[in-house]
This record gives C-alpha cells, structure tokens and sequence, in this order.
C-alpha cells in the first residue's frame, strides 16, 4: 500500500464533529486514508447509501479488511481495536 492510494476511505460533511472525532483518530494512529465529502442534505447522499447501506456520516470503507461501518462510535471502536495498540496490524 503506497501513501498516494490510502485504503481507507472516509465519507464525511464539513464541519461535523462525529466527523472530526474519526479524523482525529485517523490521525493520532497515523492511518492515511481518504476524505469524501458528502451532500448536506440527508437525502441526496445516495453515495454514501451505496456503500454503508445507510445515509448517516461518518463511514468508513477499510478495504485492507473489507470493513464499512457508520456511526463515529463504532468506527472509533473499530480503529483503535484493528490498528491501535495491540491490534492485529
């Protein structure tokens, strides 16, 4: 995997803090991954319904484990368990 094609893709709106809270996390465990901003409007975000199932921000898609979750919570839970201390990467 090569710093130019991060294997984590990130969807995301400006200036939302369930968003900040998983940059944050992909930051402080150096991951480099990928930022898709999103469609303010909860209904036009069919993009984001296409690859989470549901239209709500943030998600992720992981392809190195072929993960997609939303919900800043499971997906801070799920970084810091896959690449944070004594996680299997």
């Amino acid at each position: 995997m090569s710093e130019s094609d991060p294997q984590i893709t990130l969807y995301r709106l400006q200036a939302c803090p369930y968003c900040e809270r998983v940059v944050r996390v992909l930051d402080e465990l150096d991951l480099p991954y990928r930022s898709r901003f999103v469609e303010p409007m909860h209904a036009d975000r069919n993009v984001v319904k296409r690859v989470s199932g549901k239209r709500s921000v943030p998600a992720i898609v992981d392809e190195t484990t072929g993960v997609t979750m939303s919900e800043s919570a499971n997906i801070v839970e799920y970084l810091t368990r896959t690449y944070g201390d004594g996680g299997a990467a």
